[in-house]
């Protein structure tokens, strides 16, 4: 048998060589019994389990298993765990490549050191070199206080890789405990961040930090839970019940999107029909009559995408706009819909910040862009006007203008002044704008609009009311119709309701070789 002479003198066996590696590999991966079943209790998995659960079975190749921090600082050799606290590595989700990170609560608390941001800047560079998404499972105590600034620069060396990788690949974070200070700026410069309802928390200052500079009290679960972030903060795009059903969302939402920015989306072969079909005449009746009756925007979806099968981002947040991810004829499409059922479908500065950064995600990722319109308007009132939807209404404008990927809207019912125009309007560069005969666009709603133009007149009539409701008629037929607009060329065709699949599909596959050469500059300046 081979064998080597140590330096101590004594004879190892490459036996002895291939055991000992085995016996490193094994005590890396090890988690006792006692504690999986002690996570367990509170709903949790291990970060290996988490990992395997995400990706194809056997899929899994791990980076980094043997790091280890070079020096102590205040900690004892007995605490340099094998991994540093983060479980690095590669697998396929569906068959194809993502890179994945764990940070593993169980050694040292999942904390950021300085050998921690090295392994997962590696995985960040070689995601890029490759061309594959990023997961990211967030499970902290923060930053390792023993390591000091150390621990601060492997943050910084994070962001930076991940702001480098924003647009090119894209980047899921997972937060499946508590993420607080610094650390929350990295999976808020993620595509998207996904959380577990009682199990996950997002702040950066916590309770008592809070309690003993304001004085104010506030449970964890109030402060940054996950239900806080999906509707009223907008930090997180999805919140599940269990570990097991995020991970599952994260599958679904990579299912969806490509590799990388140069890649395709992954499509599946269908045989669409161009023709109108039973479905689809379901959408003749669906508008009310009345023009304040609401109906359910998600009924068109349904009847627009594949199978109705729409996976939607930030449900919670915002309703009053609709943002997801479908398939027309087997290929990936953004969709984005006024909600009739919430605010009347009228945008507020939550509503356009939400549909603004889903438009960036799609032309980042060459994602065709499919707009359903029922807007009455911006929300009016003090509260919107003093907290900024001058700036951050327009965010959605300046975002429909800038992506370049095909864009469809389709006017369903109403579509009123500044509504109408960011709302991915023929003007702000839709490529095929279509409207039922329900529409109604223009600067205002036609009762308004006569008040305003006519008051004189119905001040000095003998019937005030029989007049302004001849009045309202006229205005809409003569300035509200869909037919004006199309004359104008603000629209490009009138169609049925149970034509809106195949207008819809024939754009798409009309704009499949579209190609756009924006001027030369550095970037441009979206008012955040």
């Amino acid at each position: 048998m081979c064998s080597q002479q140590g330096p101590a003198g004594e004879t190892r066996t490459t036996a002895g060589r291939i055991a000992e590696l085995r016996a490193r590999r094994e005590a890396a991966r090890h988690v006792p019994d006692r504690t999986v079943r002690r996570l367990a209790r509170f709903g949790r998995m291990t970060a290996r389990d988490r990992i395997e659960h995400l990706l194809d079975a056997g899929s899994f190749v791990e980076t980094g298993l043997l790091a280890r921090h070079r020096h102590t600082g205040f900690a004892a050799d007995t605490e340099r765990p094998v991994g540093d606290g983060v479980i690095t590595g590669h697998g396929t989700v569906d068959g194809r490549k993502v890179c994945v990170y764990a940070q593993d609560v169980l050694a040292l608390g999942g904390s950021v050191g300085e050998v921690f941001g090295e392994k997962v800047g590696k995985l960040l560079d070689l995601a890029l070199t490759i061309g594959c998404p990023v997961v990211a499972i967030n499970d902290s105590s923060g930053a390792r206080v023993a390591e000091g600034v150390l621990s601060l620069a492997a943050y910084g060396r994070i962001a930076n890789k991940v702001v480098t990788a924003s647009g090119v690949v894209p980047q899921i974070s997972l937060i499946m405990g508590p993420c607080a200070g610094g650390a929350v700026y990295v999976p808020a410069c993620t595509d998207f961040v996904v959380m577990v309802d009682r199990t996950s928390h997002m702040f950066v200052t916590g309770p008592d930090v809070i309690r003993s500079v304001t004085g104010e009290r506030v449970h964890m679960e109030d402060l940054g839970g996950a239900r806080v972030h999906a509707s009223v903060t907008g930090n997180a795009h999805y919140v599940a019940d269990s570990e097991a059903e995020a991970l599952d969302y994260v599958r679904d939402l990579l299912s969806f999107l490509p590799s990388n920015n140069l890649d395709e989306t992954p499509s599946y072969r269908t045989d669409a029909p161009l023709d109108v079909t039973p479905d689809d005449l379901a959408l003749e009746p669906l508008v009310p009559d009345g023009p304040r009756e609401a109906f359910d925007m998600n009924e068109v979806i349904a009847r627009v995408v594949d199978d109705g099968d729409l996976l939607q981002v930030h449900p919670d947040f915002a309703p009053n706009i609709i943002c997801g991810f479908g398939r027309i004829e087997g290929h990936t499409v953004g969709l984005v819909a006024n909600q009739p059922l919430h605010l009347a479908g009228a945008l507020d500065i939550a509503a356009a910040e939400k549909a603004a950064r889903f438009v960036r995600f799609c032309d980042a990722f060459n994602v065709p862009i499919v707009t359903l319109v029922d807007v009455p308007g911006f929300l009016p009132g003090t509260a919107q006007e003093h907290q900024g939807i001058v700036r951050r209404g327009a965010k959605l404008g300046f975002a429909y203008i800038e992506a370049t990927v095909p864009k469809v809207t389709v006017i369903v019912r109403k579509a009123f002044g500044g509504g109408y125009a960011v709302m991915g309007s023929k003007e702000l560069g839709a490529d095929m704008s279509f409207a039922w005969p329900t529409a109604t666009i223009g600067v205002m709603g036609a009762a308004s609009a006569v008040d305003m133009l006519c008051h004189r007149g119905l001040g000095a009539a003998d019937d005030p009311a029989a007049l302004r409701e001849e009045l309202i008629e006229e205005y809409e037929e003569t300035v509200l119709t869909p037919y004006m607009a199309a004359e104008r060329g603000c629209l490009d065709d009138v169609i049925l309701p149970s034509e809106t699949r195949p207008a819809v599909l024939r754009a798409l596959r009309a704009l499949r070789t579209k190609r756009t050469t924006p001027p030369p500059r550095k970037h441009s300046n979206i008012p955040l």
